[in-house]
């Protein structure tokens, strides 16, 4: 077990470096920078800038140097609890993510519970009960929820909530609780605007997830040890749920993996629509200011994300299947 995690933390370190490299340099890809697009900025409402100040800006904020220098300056910071500075906002990376990362991991959560409680028992009612008309209704409404696009869906229950009840459903707080301090009523706001966003978050997921735990527990039903437990005569509830669907259940688990990060980049535009305040409209608007410091960070914490979901996924996997082993053991 030792071998094993000092194995996967050696892994997880080299993959997040990887994906600093990539992100970093995926972000300066386009031409330009930072400073060419707030001259464009400047441009548009009529200001000018002239070439001595835009150098004088790039040396300022140390954009004048070759990338590799960027980067290990970045790393360095990075190293040491601190992000750089965010361009257009001039201010700490960590400062203006703040509230908008934790509430990004509480809608996340929300919507991948939402998912779960959803799915399996559907999932499950689907296989025991194939062909019938639950199973043929749940196969509808999750076809449904594969086409229908995430963000059409939070537009349409926005209309229906402004002409049926005359309410503003977007957002995860009142106007009253917008921007203040944070209490137990202003939690309990929050806990009641969450649902919506997870419904809508994790409609698609619930589709696909209930399709998978069908599939693969109709696979499991079908096989010698499932038959020689109901010519014993066990009970049919024991018979599913003891190890056909313990089994069945990996796919679930191993989602974990990408489904935080999925959740959190997935839902930019459903941010948009919603006006959440979450980390995905501020990546899209640091990615389009190439703010490299701001849009590197939050897609290397998406990076972190990935590695700790995987890494408990498995963990996961080997407590609930016993046939799998840390050495790939019989």
């Amino acid at each position: 077990m030792l071998a094993y995690l000092v194995r996967r933390l050696i892994l997880a370190v080299l993959t997040l470096w990887a994906v600093s490299v990539l992100s970093f340099v995926v972000i300066q890809l386009p031409p330009g920078d930072y400073i060419t697009s707030y001259i464009a900025q400047l441009s548009a409402t009529g200001s000018f800038v002239s070439q001595q100040e835009a150098e004088a800006l790039r040396q300022q904020y140390g954009l004048d140097r070759p990338l590799h220098i960027q980067y290990l300056r970045w790393m360095g910071m990075v190293l040491q609890g601190r992000f750089g500075m965010a361009l257009e906002w001039g201010r700490p990376v960590s400062e203006v993510i703040g509230d908008r990362l934790w509430l990004t991991m509480v809608v996340s959560i929300a919507a991948i519970v939402f998912t779960w409680l959803l799915a399996l028992p559907i999932g499950i009612y689907s296989a025991v009960r194939q062909y019938s008309m639950g199973d043929y209704l749940a196969t509808f409404l999750g076809f449904i929820g594969l086409a229908v696009p995430s963000f059409m869906l939070a537009l349409i229950l926005m209309y229906l909530g402004f002409t049926l009840f005359n309410a503003n459903i977007g957002g995860l707080f009142s106007d009253e609780f917008s921007g203040a301090a944070w209490s137990l009523a202003k939690v309990w706001d929050l806990m009641k605007h969450l649902p919506l966003p997870a419904l809508i978050l994790g409609l698609a997921g619930t589709a696909q997830l209930i399709r998978i735990m069908r599939a693969n527990l109709l696979d499991e039903l079908s096989k010698p040890y499932v038959v020689t437990a109901r010519a014993r005569g066990l009970p049919e509830t024991r018979v599913i749920l003891k190890y056909p669907v313990r089994v069945a259940l990996n796919p679930f688990v191993s989602t974990i993996g990408y489904l935080l990060p999925y959740v959190v980049s997935g839902s930019i535009i459903v941010s948009l629509v919603l006006s959440l305040p979450t980390v995905g409209p501020l990546l899209l608007r640091a990615l389009i200011a190439q703010d490299m410091f701001l849009a590197g960070t939050i897609v290397l914490l998406l990076g972190v994300m990935t590695v700790i979901g995987t890494f408990l996924s498995d963990l996961l996997l080997i407590w609930i299947d016993p046939r799998i082993r840390f050495e790939g053991k019989p």
